[in-house]
């Protein structure tokens, strides 16, 4: 933003690297030690503001340091008014930074969270959940393994976090022996070849 203002207030002479405006100079006359020039800051500066603050400084430091770096102006209409049209400007192009970032954020950590599905899957897939249960009649169990009691086995058994609607299960197991329990994973993921659903083997054994 300075230099868009060094070109609008300063013109040609710009270039030299010096401000050369005749009312950028009217601090010069101004050297009461105790008295603060109202300015308006270009750019952000630490411990002094942000740009497009109005701040006081000490005429000695608008006058040697600020003025020649047009690193602040002073508060008069014709600044206050470029200063504001500028912020315009750098606001926009910073609405669009700040938008480009965060979908790329976005993208990069949906990359991540697909990644992390493909290495759960396929460590689901060779992986064998191992579950004892009492029996009545007939391989029967007494209580039926549901589809949290699952989730809860694989994170102790497996260590791996899984939701309940990662599972499909439409009735819990019922019986002893080994099932086929679907899994319910993005279809983004690529299966290997031949494998049509990704599947996790449960073994349920009597006590």
């Amino acid at each position: 933003m300075a230099n868009a203002l060094r070109r609008c207030i300063c013109g040609p002479a710009a270039s030299c690297g010096r401000a050369t405006n005749p009312l950028l100079f009217a601090g010069h006359g101004l050297r009461y030690r105790n008295r603060k020039l109202e300015v308006i800051l270009t750019t952000t500066i630490d411990k002094l503001g942000k740009a497009g603050e109005t701040v006081k400084v000490a005429p000695g430091h608008f006058r040697n340091h600020l003025m020649p770096k047009i690193l602040a102006v002073p508060n008069i209409p014709i600044y206050a008014f470029l200063i504001r049209e500028q912020r315009k400007l750098y606001q926009r192009d910073e609405e669009e930074s700040i938008k480009e970032a965060s979908k790329e954020k976005e993208d990069i950590s949906q990359k991540n969270k697909m990644k992390e599905y493909e290495m759960v899957a396929k460590r689901l897939k060779n992986a064998c959940l191992s579950l004892r249960r009492l029996i009545k009649v007939d391989n029967e169990l007494r209580e039926p393994v549901t589809k949290e009691e699952l989730v809860a086995e694989v994170a102790r058994q497996l260590c791996v976090n899984i939701h309940p609607d990662n599972i499909h299960l439409p009735t819990p197991l019922s019986s002893v022996g080994e099932h086929e329990v679907v899994l319910r994973l993005p279809r983004e993921i690529p299966r290997p070849q031949g494998l049509l659903q990704w599947t996790l083997n449960v073994k349920v054994r009597k006590k």
